[in-house]
């Protein structure tokens, strides 16, 4: 469905709501991602339209997209995902350092990208990578937007990094999965926040005492070596990224919820020093984080999460406002005075 938006403060809405910068920290969440698109179908709807964007992972894709005036582009795309078509996007790598070089996923960034920077960009825009063996939290606030957004969702062990300016980075949810510190630092004076996890681990608690059973469970492929026909080792490949069967859990799903567990835990300690002014979070319980081809399902959800929201939202953008000015005067005032 498309959708026409006004992407900054200064094209639409209510323009009383203008006057506070607003900013938008679009969390991380794999395929849970898509739910962003729904969030901001939602926020721009109502007139609450952001004047920066900060995205972690699949929050930069999408928030990239959306500064760029693609937002219903990458909508597009992903409601014609199948998970035919997702398969079709891993162009799997064993000889590399991630199992798909994500070459396939770059291209179609490019065809709908090109070479657009960051810089550019209205509202402005900044993406958030990790740089191996350092642990630094790097903030792409210039350059070319495709090579940002790769950097940004290079999941590690599963896409190769992205090698910028002579650094080597990977997913920024190691270090700031959903970015409220960024939105501030670029100068956000009330930031929304969107949690795509938050029904995922953030309830987790310690099982004392399990049974750890007498029974070996050790998964073990029946045929496991790959004959020499390509489709049939393409498919047993299938089968170990994905699992075997709806039980068993595949590479991909080992290695997203090792990441999550992680992230949830890293999340939870940055937004207790550093909270939103106001957080959304999507009901998105029973989708998992490689359910792309389940796209619709995912927009709908988020855009009923904002929608839920979006009164509270405007009312305490109002107040900010209302106060806005008087903070500035009681601020020059008091310089002022020291003089």
């Amino acid at each position: 469905m498309e959708r026409h938006h006004p992407r900054n403060g200064n094209d639409g809405g209510d323009r009383a709501m203008t006057k506070v910068k607003i900013g938008l920290a679009l969390g991380c969440g794999a395929a849970r991602g898509w739910a962003h698109i729904g969030v901001l179908h939602g926020l721009l709807e109502a007139g609450i339209v952001p004047d920066i964007v900060a995205g972690t992972s699949i929050g930069a894709v999408v928030g990239g997209c959306y500064a760029a005036g693609r937002l219903n582009e990458v909508e597009e795309f992903a409601r014609s995902l199948t998970r035919r078509r997702v398969f079709g996007y891993l162009d799997f790598n064993m000889s590399g350092s991630g199992l798909i070089t994500g070459q396939r996923l770059r291209d179609r960034l490019i065809n709908h990208l090109g070479d657009t920077t960051i810089e550019s960009l209205t509202p402005q825009f900044t993406a958030v990578a990790t740089e191996i063996g350092t642990g630094h939290e790097i903030w792409l606030s210039r350059g070319r937007l495709v090579d940002a957004m790769r950097a940004s969702y290079a999941l590690p062990g599963i896409f190769k990094p992205v090698n910028i300016s002579g650094r080597w980075l990977f997913d920024g949810a190691l270090v700031n999965p959903i970015p409220v510190s960024v939105c501030r630092a670029m100068g956000a004076r009330y930031v929304i926040a969107v949690n795509l996890n938050a029904d995922m681990c953030g309830r987790g608690t310690v099982v004392p005492f399990l049974d750890a059973g007498t029974q070996d469970t050790l998964l073990i492929e029946a045929n496991g070596a790959p004959k020499k026909n390509g489709r049939s080792a393409m498919k047993l490949l299938k089968r170990q990224f994905f699992g075997p069967n709806e039980t068993a859990p595949g590479i991909s799903t080992v290695v997203m919820d090792a990441f999550n567990i992680v992230q949830d835990r890293i999340a939870r300690s940055r937004l207790a020093g550093d909270p939103p002014d106001f957080m959304i979070s999507p009901r998105l319980t029973g989708i998992g984080p490689f359910d792309f081809h389940r796209a619709a399902e995912l927009i709908e959800r988020g855009l009923a999460a904002a929608q839920r929201e979006v009164e509270d939202i405007a009312r305490e953008i109002e107040v900010r406002r209302m106060f806005e000015p008087r903070v500035e005067e009681d601020a020059g005032v008091e310089a002022g005075v020291v003089k």
